[in-house]
């Protein structure tokens, strides 16, 4: 089987839908003379012709919601992991600077200094079940998928997550807060911010390290202990300070510094406000956009705002965070001057959205914003001020590749195949010979299943689904994210009067027009 070139910009799912023969056989057809080898044979032979779709291309952009560039007039940008993208080496430091505070100030076992960062721990989107100390991965309806649940470096078997869980399905009282939190008597931590990969990469290691050492230890209190740390290391600047020293260790630039600043140039000339909002301090912004884009940066952006302590920012009111500016003379000194209108070339900190408004002008269906973070920089402004947004997913390009493979693609299909074959033949249960080999089927379409997951990541398969249900992550994307996807940079494909128009899905009830099952009903 030839693999199948890239024709054109498909959606990222759309191969799952395609997934479907396209030569059905009746199960009137069916009786006890059928051979069941026959049955298998062709779907193999629709599995072969399905796999054959068109790829998916690595810089596409993708739209949960309509959207049309036409109406942007106001493009707004975070800037840790949107603009900016970084090495697995920030990642590294920000597991050491914890770990050294964990030792140093806490009095955890020197053993921890000895513990590296593994990048394949941990994935976005999963959850930190704070209470049990255990790490897993939760679809869009609270249901666990099956072999992604760990303590420290353990899977832990069907039988023991049942035990804790009480089935696969996790209380919503049990589920994180609205911005992904532990909150109050909500014991799940969701993993998507900077931190998160290195925080819960570390809780896993200190487990295993206690595990291995037969230390007796609190799941909760670790939690705790380690959120203090990394409060601590956010807070101290250590970690902010080290990149902007050595600014092309920590930040990946190849592709940004190429396209960056022609794709921002271009929104000016064609008559776009653009601004920068982000949670880092001016100085840490500083170098990294000097070494991204040149020492004029800051004239690209008609509003330039830093440590705007964003979700809050969202929904603090103008007399509790006004804004301030900058004094870019002398960053000690504060200028206390009341801020009444948002000026190009000054820099600001703190402030509110309402006052933010009510000083642009800009407001709703006519402003884009872009993050990394799903809940802090995408929630609020989506459903608080009507913003469209638009999500950066930095693992999306390396998913996109792993779909594109052959093998891939030729597993999943027959994964489909055999799953409407399964699912049809339900009526021929009377027929001995077509009973047993729907077993032998179900054992090969779990296996599959399997083999799918770990193509995509060895521990915990997809960000995107738990085998064919969306996952937790991929709900709220949908849900807070206009469009998505691997690098901002990517618009530079698209003309900037572009219409984005979502996928219409084939739901439960009804039958794509496009699609013919294995067998008809």
């Amino acid at each position: 089987m030839t693999r199948s070139k890239l024709l054109n910009f498909a959606s990222p799912f759309s191969f799952y839908r395609a997934l479907q023969v396209r030569r059905p056989i009746s199960t009137g057809q069916i009786d006890s003379a059928t051979n069941p080898e026959d049955l298998y044979s062709h779907a193999i032979k629709v599995a072969n012709e399905n796999s054959r779709v068109s790829g998916v291309f690595e810089g596409a952009v993708f739209a949960n919601n309509e959207i049309s560039l036409r109406d942007i007039q106001i493009w707004g940008f975070d800037y840790d992991y949107t603009i900016a993208k970084y090495t697995s080496e920030m990642n590294s430091l920000i597991y050491r600077l914890i770990a050294e505070k964990l030792v140093h100030g806490k009095g955890y076992p020197k053993e921890i200094l000895n513990l590296k960062y593994d990048s394949k721990a941990v994935r976005t989107g999963l959850h930190y079940d704070t209470q049990l100390g255990l790490i897993l991965k939760i679809d869009a309806f609270h249901k666990i998928q099956p072999n992604t649940v760990y303590k420290g470096h353990r899977r832990l078997s069907r039988e023991e997550v049942l035990s804790h869980y009480d089935g696969f399905h996790v209380r919503f009282d049990h589920m994180s807060g609205f911005h992904g939190g532990a909150e109050g008597v909500q014991k799940m931590r969701q993993l998507t911010d900077l931190f998160a990969s290195s925080q819960i990469a570390l809780l896993v290691d200190i487990q295993q390290l206690f595990i291995d050492m037969r230390m007796e230890y609190a799941p909760e209190y670790l939690y705790d202990d380690v959120q203090a740390a990394v409060s601590y290391v956010h807070n101290s600047g250590g970690m902010h300070q080290a990149v902007a020293q050595d600014v092309e260790q920590y930040v990946d630039a190849d592709f940004t510094r190429k396209y960056l600043p022609y794709m921002l140039n271009e929104l000016q000339i064609t008559g776009r406000k653009l601004f920068l909002m982000t949670n880092s301090e001016f100085y840490f912004v500083d170098a990294g956009m000097k070494y991204l884009i040149g020492k004029d940066w800051r004239d690209l952006f008609d509003v330039v705002i830093c440590s705007a302590r964003k979700p809050k920012f969202f929904s603090a009111s103008e007399k509790v965070r006004p804004f301030r500016r900058l004094n870019l003379s002398d960053a000690n000194k504060s200028d206390w001057t009341k801020i009444t209108k948002l000026e190009k070339g000054s820099v600001y900190f703190q402030g509110n959205l309402n006052s933010f408004t009510e000083m642009t002008g800009w407001t709703g269906r006519n402003v884009l914003y872009f993050g990394d973070h799903v809940y802090g920089d995408l929630a609020e402004p989506a459903l608080r001020n009507g913003w469209r947004t638009g999500a950066i997913i930095s693992e999306l390009r390396d998913e996109i590749e792993i779909y594109n493979n052959e093998e891939f693609r030729s597993k999943l299909a027959l994964k489909c195949s055999l799953e409407n074959l399964i699912e049809r033949l339900q009526v021929s249960k009377n027929h001995e010979n077509i009973r047993a080999a729907r077993e032998s089927w179900k054992v090969e379409r779990d296996q599959l299943k399997e083999e799918i997951k770990d193509m995509m990541h060895p521990k915990f398969g997809s960000i995107f689904r738990c085998h064919n249900n969306p996952s937790y992550f991929f709900r709220r994307l949908s849900r807070f994210a206009d469009l998505y996807t691997g690098h901002l940079c990517n618009f530079i494909h698209y003309p900037k009067d572009r219409t984005f128009y979502p996928k219409r899905y084939a739901l439960p009830h009804e039958r794509f027009f496009m699609r013919t099952p294995v067998f008809e009903s």
